[in-house]
């Protein structure tokens, strides 16, 4: 697909599943002060293609830290609070 024709969507909220087959992995957005997040897209891959994409998110956080500083952690949303 040609880059002018794809869709970026914001996330900041993730849940992760999985089964013996697959890892599904879902991208939404959390509001503070709403209780039900938004999710927006659902990826579905094998677990060998999940191992790649979690070595590639280190190796990008890595050199992102190299070139603009560490990145602060910040708390996981506790589902209780929605």
């Amino acid at each position: 697909m040609p880059p002018d024709e794809q869709e970026g969507r914001y996330s900041n909220h993730f849940k992760v599943g999985f089964n013996s087959f697959e890892f599904i992995l879902d991208f939404g957005q959390a509001y503070e002060g709403v209780s039900v997040e938004l999710h927006h897209t659902r990826l579905i891959t094998t677990p060998a293609y999940t191992k790649a994409l979690a070595q590639l998110l280190r190796d990008s956080v890595a050199a992102y830290e190299q070139s603009y500083g560490s990145i602060p952690d910040i708390a996981a949303r506790d589902s209780s609070d929605a």
